[in-house]
């Protein structure tokens, strides 16, 4: 009798029914979570959607012979990629809670509802947060936390939140595309083999026309929709923040300690808890009274209910009792807890990317598509398609990045194409999308902090839709599509999955 086991059993290439069977069980679930449950899909219903699609995924490749453990192991390694980002999730929900307490949000609110507009509103906050994402070169940390700000003032000034929230991500974006520190653009130079410069002055040709695009939008929107508040309404809620809050500017402390510690390229989720603990530590130096009222324990002596306050302002956020609803609404938030919905939306989309990445069922879809893209036109509206296409089934900026970028370099020096040209194309389709789709790790974070649901904000953000046309544009018409100037080099070997935006 043999003591030997079994040989393995062999493993077949993925075929292109094997390939379209995730994406269509996707789409099929998403669709019925939205007809179902509306906007609030993003509450559970799409998170099961993915999770059944890459279950379904995970039978295609047992059908092909791969071990269940290759498998697993292959969704923990997409899980591990993501462990930046959950961190940064979870200090950003932090910093929103004791940033409320501490009178940081209401600060900010109070200044904006004295000195901005309605009329130029929308305009003033592309420019605030186009300028800020420049200079610390991040788009998450911009819209958490001058972008909640900003949103907020919104609703209390009568005008739309949805539209805010996309002249937020267009002003946060630009900073992602155009400035030397944001990850992304470094990121994209590199696997293109390119200098950071050489490729912000490609990325320059279609960022710097798509933000006036957006400008010109947002302040066509802001002439045409006044007000719905009187200015005795107005009055009002600067009333009910001024007895909330001591509102003075040392409230903005930890506000600068978060641009300065950004700006020195401290790592963003130490950046932002620091933020937060000093905004913590203030609240109970500043805003005593806020402090007790939330934590509304008489049996606690003053050490006590002050530290409690800032535990649970970091756990569970701020609850705020103005009697004026919207202001309740803008300062009852954060808390760590409050990104858990967001957190269990991106591992399900990050393990479902990494199945089909990892296994081929992807390269199975773009490699065909590649050879007939016979003009640099096509060529371009490929390597945008595709970076799109990759945000919506990986859930992650990155994989939409890395991965066409590895598989397009080739080809754009075979065709005498400078790199520049694909850094380009791969940012446009790839980073500034990933906004755009609501259970991608970037839709996920910028619907949670900023309380507006992607499906309501996406028309909007006119910066991250005008980009990749203007690209696609280029591409066609050959207007700044530079030609090679020196022999290729080798292909990046960067991996796909890298931490945090």
């Amino acid at each position: 009798m043999s003591d030997q086991s079994p040989p393995p059993r062999p493993v077949r290439e993925p075929t292109y029914l094997d390939a379209f069977v995730p994406l269509v069980t996707l789409a099929v679930l998403i669709a019925g979570s939205v007809m179902l449950f509306g906007l609030d899909a993003i509450s559970g219903p799409l998170q099961v959607a993915i999770f059944l699609t890459a279950m379904a995924t995970a039978l295609i490749l047992l059908k092909n012979g791969h071990a269940w453990q290759e498998i697993a192991e292959a969704g923990r390694r997409g899980v591990s990629s993501v462990v930046g980002a959950i961190f940064i999730l979870f200090a950003v929900g932090a910093l929103i809670g004791t940033w409320n307490m501490s009178g940081t949000i209401p600060t900010m609110v109070y200044y904006g509802l004295e000195f901005i507009s309605p009329g130029w509103f929308y305009l003033a906050t592309v420019l605030i947060c186009g300028g800020i994402a420049l200079g610390i070169g991040s788009s998450w940390t911009t819209a958490g936390t001058i972008g909640v700000g900003l949103v907020g003032l919104a609703g209390l000034l009568g005008i739309s939140p949805a539209i805010t929230a996309g002249a937020v991500i267009s002003g946060a974006y630009l900073g992602d595309k155009l400035s030397p520190l944001s990850e992304t653009s470094i990121l994209a130079a590199q696997i293109t083999g390119n200098d950071i410069f050489v490729h912000l002055r490609a990325q320059a040709w279609s960022s710097v026309p798509a933000f006036i695009i957006a400008l010109a939008v947002f302040a066509a929107l802001g002439a045409t929709q006044g007000s719905g508040y009187s200015e005795m309404v107005i009055q009002s809620e600067l009333a009910s923040l001024d007895t909330l809050f001591w509102i003075t500017p040392l409230n903005l402390l930890p506000l600068a300690l978060l641009v300065a510690l950004s700006v020195l390229k401290v790592p963003p989720s130490l950046a932002i808890i620091a933020a937060a603990l000093m905004a913590g530590i203030m609240a109970a130096l500043v805003q005593p009274e806020a402090v007790l009222r939330f934590v509304a324990d008489p049996d606690l002596g003053a050490p006590a209910v002050f530290i409690k306050g800032i535990w649970m302002a970091l756990a569970n956020g701020y609850q705020a009792n103005s009697g004026i609803p919207v202001v309740d609404a803008l300062l009852s938030r954060g808390g760590m807890d409050s990104m858990l919905l967001t957190i269990w939306l991106i591992i399900g989309a990050l393990v479902l990317g990494t199945l089909l990445d990892e296994f081929g069922l992807l390269s199975k879809l773009i490699t065909p598509v590649l050879t007939q893209a016979k003009s640099t036109g096509q060529l371009t509206g490929t390597v945008i398609g595709t970076a799109f296409g990759l945000n919506v089934v990986s859930g992650d900026q990155y994989v939409a990045l890395v991965l066409p970028a590895r598989i397009f370099r080739a080809e754009f020096e075979k065709r005498g194409l400078a790199t520049t040209n694909l850094s380009r194309a791969v940012a446009d389709g790839g980073t500034v999308t990933s906004p755009l789709v609501p259970w991608n790790s970037c839709g996920a974070y910028m619907a949670a902090v900023l309380g507006v649901p992607t499906m309501l904000y996406a028309p909007f953000c006119i910066f991250n839709i005008a980009s990749p046309l203007l690209t696609l544009g280029y591409g066609f018409t050959g207007f700044k599509m530079e030609k090679r100037a020196a022999p290729p080099s080798p292909r990046s070997n960067i991996p796909v999955g890298l931490n945090g935006p």
